[in-house]
């Protein structure tokens, strides 16, 4: 009974070193603002479409200002 009581014990040690293990090492990655909007303007849900054109045109209008900015022309 003492082998099986020691093996019973080893059993229940591996199994909780285990369980520790299974921890999850790299935590959830969370989504920016843009991403979510992102996501959501790909969705079928009503005035999705719009915060999609929303994106679009922030999109446009920060490539137009980062040609000014690099056109070095006030």
């Amino acid at each position: 009974m003492s082998s099986r009581f020691n093996g019973l014990v080893l059993a229940l040690l591996a199994a909780g070193v285990v369980a520790c293990g299974t921890e999850e090492t790299a935590k959830k990655q969370e989504l920016t603002q843009r991403e979510k909007d992102s996501v959501f303007a790909g969705s079928q849900i009503p005035g999705a479409k719009a915060v999609g054109k929303a994106l679009k045109t922030a999109d446009s209008a920060a490539a137009r200002q980062a040609r000014i900015d690099s056109s070095g022309t006030p």
